[in-house]
């Protein structure tokens, strides 16, 4: 398997950014959608990156499209209703598949590193892998894991 920092991703201002970046960073990766009953998780996964980025945080949050119907919208709307709505200032990046035969790098060598209680499949919107400074994938949260309770989780992902 290939390694977290070799890894890249496409911002939702349509920029290349290369996970070796991260290095030495403590990451959670999101897939988010704008229309979902889970939505309003923009707010506590805003409230660790304000509270942690400082530490070494960083979040990233992934449009996908795949549940439901529920990110419809073109970049520039997810970019609106993210900040508008929720005040959203982590990095998001360009809207993905998550599942099937199109699933983005990322989301692939995630499943791989870190299975589910669906086996190898994101099951909903707001599923979220924490990965350690050193590039390491830590643990998988569920879809309704709201963000405050990863606060544990992630103070320690920072101390170690």
């Amino acid at each position: 398997m290939r390694s977290f920092y070799q890894l890249s991703a496409t911002t939702l201002k349509g920029q290349t950014f290369d996970f070796e970046e991260l290095q030495g960073k403590v990451v959670l990766i999101v897939n988010t959608a704008s229309q979902c009953g889970l939505t309003p998780q923009y707010e506590g996964l805003q409230a660790l990156h304000d509270q942690y980025q400082d530490r070494g945080l960083v979040i990233m949050g992934f449009p996908c499209n795949q549940f439901g119907g529920q990110e419809p919208g073109d970049a520039n709307q997810i970019e609106q209703g993210c900040l508008v709505n929720y005040g959203v200032d982590f990095m998001m990046m360009e809207k993905i598949d998550v599942n099937g035969d199109t699933t983005h790098p990322v989301y692939q060598y995630l499943k791989d590193a870190l299975p589910g209680l669906f086996g190898k499949r994101i099951k909903w919107n707001f599923s979220k892998f924490l990965i350690a400074r050193d590039g390491r994938p830590l643990q998988r949260f569920a879809p309704t894991t709201k963000p405050e309770k990863l606060t544990k989780s992630i103070v320690n992902a920072l101390n170690g």
